[in-house]
């Protein structure tokens, strides 16, 4: 009776681990079959596109839209003539003239009368512009003015009621923020590619020495066409002028640039009010702050301008900027190279004041400056261009006059698209006479040239004495 007693509790406890290992096998089966449920319905994480964004918080269509009905095609053309010697002592014949198309860029319409910006490379050379909008209707274009030194150039058209882009604020530009390139690459018209503000105030030398170079650099596509197209914002705010792109093929490859908004609407205001920009200077000798600088010179900065010289009279010096101080600041706009110094800078006329933050050793002092002009002084300088000859003149300097062994002369300073380097005349030729009548002054050119009609014959020396004669319709 014994051993039965015994068989039983062990066939008891033998039942109960058995059903409650069961229970333990069972449980662990159910958290299994519930995490791989959960795991093929959607994993607790959430996606995002490749950008840092998700795909629908972008939205290119709007900016595109508003622009491709704003951004035009420039064709130009160029006139030039032949005449021989024997027409230059007898008159016997009329010139030949010939005209020659030039490749084409683009344009940005920003007023609904007919204003259009675009590079100063793209008319550069040209006596007859043409430019195409979107819509397909073509129009004469006058060229109003030209800036190398930003390499802007303003059109009018005569039309109303045009669609327009609206200046945006380049200096709120963020690297990084999306931004679309409208032109007409390689002929084709209204042609949109988006990218990112890859880098701000770029100095990439393509202008001469005295340029000022403040790029915007994007990684959207530019191609040869689209200078003088649009940058625009997401917002459909022009943010800057594509001008230039870095290839070693003439074609995109990654990196292309834009003249920033801020100079662009600077730069065209002046035309329209003045006829030429207004330039301002503070009358300093600058160098780029970096390691090495810092180092040389003590500087509690790697970032910034460094005043190595103050000019007496001027806008500098009446200010109380002195030698060994840093720039770091423009009414709060951060300084930190030379190009963003510039920037800033061709923003303002002469006569306004602008705050300047300094670093003078290890005190960061504001002070306020007058801007003055090239003349030192805070006067704005009117246009003296001929506009329909494309030339600015100047009374020849004496020491110019007894080099050259001649006794009076005007200099041919400046010349933009017009009569006079359509027949050849290069920048520092000096007209003695006008249809064989001596002239002295800028101011007897000017008249002379606006008075006569039909043939007009030029005769005048180069810098390195070679003489030389022109001749053009009036």
């Amino acid at each position: 009776m014994k051993k039965i007693e015994n068989y039983v509790i062990t066939a008891l406890i033998a039942a109960i681990i058995t059903i409650f290992f069961n229970l333990i096998l069972t449980n662990k089966d159910s958290k299994v079959s519930d995490f791989n449920k959960q795991s093929n319905e959607q994993p607790p994480v959430a996606v995002v596109s490749a950008k840092g964004l998700s795909p629908e918080s972008v939205d290119f269509t709007y900016a595109a839209e508003q622009s491709v009905k704003a951004v035009v095609h420039v064709k130009t053309k160029i006139e030039y003539s032949t005449t021989s010697l024997f027409d230059f002592f007898f008159g016997y014949s009329e010139p030949q003239y010939y005209s020659k198309t030039l490749p084409v860029g683009s344009g940005v319409i920003i007023s609904s009368d007919g204003y259009i910006v675009t590079n100063n490379h793209v008319v550069n050379n040209s006596d007859y512009i043409e430019v195409t909008l979107n819509d397909k209707r073509t129009y004469k274009a006058q060229l109003v003015a030209t800036d190398p030194s930003t390499d802007i150039a303003l059109l009018k058209i005569d039309a109303d009621n045009l669609p327009y882009l609206s200046f945006g604020n380049s200096d709120e530009l963020k690297i990084g923020e999306w931004v679309l390139a409208v032109g007409n690459p390689f002929n084709l018209t209204s042609t949109v590619t988006a990218g990112i503000v890859s880098a701000k105030a770029r100095n990439i030398g393509v202008n001469s020495t005295f340029s000022i170079e403040s790029f915007i650099q994007t990684d959207a596509a530019v191609n040869p066409g689209n200078s003088g197209g649009a940058l625009v914002n997401t917002r459909g705010e022009l943010v800057g002028i594509n001008t230039a792109i870095a290839s070693q093929t003439g074609s995109y490859i990654g990196y292309a640039f834009a003249v920033p908004s801020n100079i662009v609407k600077k730069v065209v205001s002046d035309f329209i009010k003045y006829g030429e920009v207004q330039r301002v200077y503070l009358g300093v000798n600058i160098l780029q702050v970096d390691h090495q600088l810092a180092k040389e010179k003590n500087l509690s900065t790697t970032q910034g301008v460094y005043i190595q010289d103050v000019y007496e009279n001027s806008s500098a010096k009446e200010a109380g900027i002195l030698p060994g101080d840093v720039i770091k600041a423009i009414n709060n706009i951060e300084i930190t190279d030379i190009p963003k110094l510039q920037e800033q800078l061709s923003q303002f006329e002469p006569g306004q004041k602008i705050t300047v933050d300094v670093l003078r050793g290890t005190k960061l002092l504001s002070l306020e400056v007058i801007l003055k002009n090239t003349k030192n002084n805070t006067n704005i300088i009117r246009n003296s261009i001929t506009n329909a000859l494309g030339a600015k003149f100047q009374t020849a300097r004496p020491e110019d006059l007894k080099r050259l062994r001649i006794s009076y002369g005007v200099k041919v300073l400046e010349l933009t698209a017009g009569k006079l380097r359509s027949v050849g005349i290069k920048p520092g030729f000096i007209i003695t006479s006008i249809n064989r009548q001596p002239v002295k002054t800028a101011e007897e050119v000017e008249l002379l040239l606006s008075q006569l009609k039909g043939n007009v014959i030029i005769e005048g020396v180069y810098p390195n004495g070679m003489y030389a004669y022109y001749s053009f319709i009036n």
